[in-house]
């Protein structure tokens, strides 16, 4: 790290030298809609030289003197141009309104900020394919699988870049700031549910792969995705929604504050959903979501609270044995154990205060609490272990989080090349009560506690990062540092003893990225990132391997040969010192050794007519375990091949919608590959008729009807009539067809 620092240092006083004597004009000033600022709106000239706003919607441009044709733009808004005159050592301001328009592609800008770039493309996807499911919060992420099999109310299951991520372990997740990931949670490490957040609220997300970005800590290995909810609503709105299996939906949006100038938002949102679902024993599922938001412009500033409250409740017939189903013992959508199921509960406060210093200085500051409630019955093996009463357990927990973020950030000019510099740190502190495994039966009895105690958890962090733009070249540095302190009390000792561990983890990052034609950047990561173990194996282990790092390499570009094309490519590959493995009837999490991945990934984007956009996101990896001999070093359930994308279209007449398809190829089950998790191929539809006052629509999942296995996990079981376990795939079957109608109501 101390390399990098000397570079930069050496770097600036070469800019200083050369530019000492550079006589520059500003260019300042705000770009908003009717709403408000809006981030991430972009003003650049012919030449590809330009910049984006900031949190508050302000820019700040340095420009040698000349004449500049200048471009304001914002996917899905209409672009504004104008020429500029600038002289030296003179200072412009100039503010834009802009008005909403048609979603173009060539509003698509590439620059050296690559975390841009992505941002870009990603509200692009929002815009043409809004978030209206649940499941669409998580697939927003290019290459991001997800499987269900619970039930519906358990977290998504996440594969990304050759990891089988379980629920979280190894992608960061946040939501206006707030994390998602569930340190030392009762079924897993990592475990992430975004069923709390209301689809149709979200706004945006920031996403990136790889361990690179300083700001990102614990579970940042494969990548990370950042939510941020609306801060305003165009208008108010109430949808129902309802379909097969008995599936009803509402939804309310309600601007609070409708005839108010842009100084001031609030709005309240509410989902209510319940479905039988598609299985043999009816999921007798249900999820309640409340959210409010307000936000406070002034003139230097930025101020946000908002609170939220989520409860949902299921039963679920559990991952079932292939023999069972080949026997007709039970049909593809029956069960062994269908007493499985559970309930969870999640209540936010969230306070963000951003604040303007100068034209160029910024300090955010974040506040949040959360209280977590959990209980989830599973049973993987049946009878294997007690034949007379069954495996069933029992795991949950009570959590509260408490968190504080800040950051500074300050732009300065060395001559014309900006210098960014941001520093920040926070803490979390997780209060884990009563966590819990038990043997159960019949979801009401427990037959005996096989764990049981309280967590504390508390992740101190900082961070440095500075850019330096010179010319085409951008070049990042930036170093983190994480201390996390491991408390438990294991209840089912007889004698209170507190357990303790704890252990610092330094993680320095670098990227480069260099413009080389005004639609085409060109880019090279290196960095360090890591994970956390469960605090239960970090005492356990007495501090041993329990923060593994990953060292992960990335070279890309993203570029634009046409207006309505973009493409975004890269070469990887990611290296762990340690690769954990949840086991769930055990509630532990165990090493399994080093691992390796190497991987393509390739986005495109096309806007084939004013109407039409086509998009295809395609992930080749190779996962290979590096301790295990050769054909015995497969990584089980590790994606190697899996592709995301379709056709999107918003004719004038007022229909939209979508045909979509989602592919994960075979992969290995285990680690000699002697068993297949099967691959699939799917189609979902969209078409919907939007006016300014209603909009009805009709969803369909599974589109071919194929007969598809969702999660699927090599298990040692045994049936009630078997003498012996067998080890062979246990599945959660996929959707089969389904078909939902809305009518949304605006006003």
């Amino acid at each position: 790290m101390m390399i990098f620092k000397k570079l930069l240092f050496t770097v600036a006083l070469v800019c200083c030298a050369l530019n000492l004597l550079a006589q520059l004009a500003i260019l300042t000033g705000n770009i908003s809609d009717k709403n408000g600022p809006l981030p991430g709106a972009n003003i650049i000239s012919e030449a590809g030289k330009g910049t984006s706003t900031d949190a508050l919607g302000n820019y700040r441009l340095k420009l040698t003197p000349g004449t500049y044709n200048l471009k304001v733009s914002f996917i899905g808004y209409e672009s504004q141009e104008f020429i500029l005159q600038a002289e030296a050592n003179q200072t412009y301001n100039k503010d834009f309104d802009l008005v909403a328009a048609n979603i173009e592609l060539a509003d698509v800008t590439i620059s050296t900020d690559e975390a841009r770039n992505l941002e870009n493309i990603s509200t692009y996807d929002i815009k043409l394919r809004p978030v209206k499911t649940s499941q669409d919060v998580l697939r927003a992420v290019p290459g991001l699988f997800i499987a269900q099999h619970a039930g519906g109310g358990k977290a998504e299951q996440i594969f990304l870049r050759g990891f089988d991520i379980d629920h979280g372990t190894d992608i960061t997740l946040s939501v206006d700031g707030m994390p998602v990931n569930m340190v030392s949670h009762a079924h897993g490490q990592g475990y992430s549910d975004l069923h709390f957040v209301i689809p149709e609220t979200i706004e945006r997300v920031n996403f990136n792969k790889g361990p690179y970005y300083a700001n990102q800590g614990n579970f940042n290995t494969a990548g990370y995705a950042a939510f941020d909810t609306k801060s305003s609503l165009d208008n108010s709105m109430i949808k129902v929604e309802g379909g097969q299996f008995g599936t009803l939906r509402s939804v309310a949006m309600l601007d609070l504050l409708p005839n108010t100038n842009a100084k001031q938002d609030f709005f309240v949102a509410s989902e209510f959903y319940i479905t039988d679902g598609y299985f043999k024993s009816e999921q007798n599922f249900s999820r309640l979501n409340l959210f409010s938001k307000y936000t406070s412009h002034f003139d230097d500033g930025l101020l946000q609270l908002s609170a939220s409250t989520f409860t949902s409740q299921w039963d679920a017939s559990g991952q079932i044995p292939v023999r069972a189903v080949r026997s007709g013992q039970i049909s593809r959508f029956g069960a062994i154990d269908d007493t499985e199921g559970g309930e969870t509960s999640r209540s936010n406060i969230n306070l963000k205060y951003i604040k303007g210093l100068s034209d160029n200085q910024t300090l955010t500051q974040q506040l949040y609490f959360s209280k977590y409630d959990f209980r989830l019955v599973s049973n993987f093996t049946f009878f294997l272990n007690d034949p007379e009463n069954g495996d069933q357990i029992t795991q949950s927990e009570s959590r509260k989080i408490y968190g504080y973020k800040g950051s500074y950030l300050s732009e300065n000019y060395l001559g014309q090349h900006k210098l960014t510099s941001e520093v920040g740190g926070g803490i979390r502190y997780d209060d884990v009560n009563d966590i819990s495994l038990s043997h159960t039966l019949n979801r009401k009895t427990t037959l005996e506690d096989l764990a049981r105690g309280d967590i504390d958890e508390i992740n101190l962090n900082a961070f440095a990062s500075e850019t330096l733009n010179i010319n085409k070249l951008s070049v990042n540095a930036s170093l983190r540092y994480d201390y996390i302190i491991f408390n438990y009390v294991d209840a089912l000792n007889a004698e209170y003893e507190k357990l303790s561990e704890t252990k610092g983890i330094m993680s320095p990052k670098l990227r480069l990225n260099y413009q080389l034609t005004k639609n085409t950047n060109v880019f090279a990561k290196a960095g360090v990132g890591f994970h956390s173990n469960d605090t239960r194996v970090v005492v356990a282990r007495n501090g041993n391997e329990i923060l593994p790092k990953a060292y992960g390499i990335d070279i890309g570009a993203i570029f634009k040969p046409t207006p309505n094309l973009a493409i975004n490519t890269a070469l990887w590959h990611l290296d762990l010192e340690q690769e954990f493995v949840y086991v769930g009837d055990e509630g532990i999490v165990e090493p399994s050794g080093k691992t390796r991945r190497k991987g393509i990934d390739v986005s495109v984007r096309y806007q084939a007519l004013p109407w039409l956009y086509v998009d295809a996101d395609l992930n080749l990896t190779e996962p290979r375990s590096i301790e295990e001999t050769e054909g015995n070093d497969y990584i089980p359930l590790a994606p190697t091949f899996t592709s995301i994308g379709g056709l999107s279209y918003q004719l004038d007449n007022g229909i939209n919608g979508s045909l979509r398809y989602r592919y994960l190829d075979d992969r290995p089950a285990n680690k000699a590959y002697s068993s297949t998790a099967e691959g699939y191929f799917l189609l979902d539809a969209v078409v919907n008729y939007t006016t300014k006052k209603f909009e009805i629509g009709l969803m369909v999942e599974n589109v071919l009807d194929t007969e598809w296995k969702e999660a699927q996990f090599e298990t040692e079981s045994r049936l009630s009539d078997e003498p012996d376990p067998v080890s062979e795939i246990h599945f959660t079957p996929g959707s089969p067809f389904f078909a939902r109608m809305s009518l949304s109501y605006f006003f």
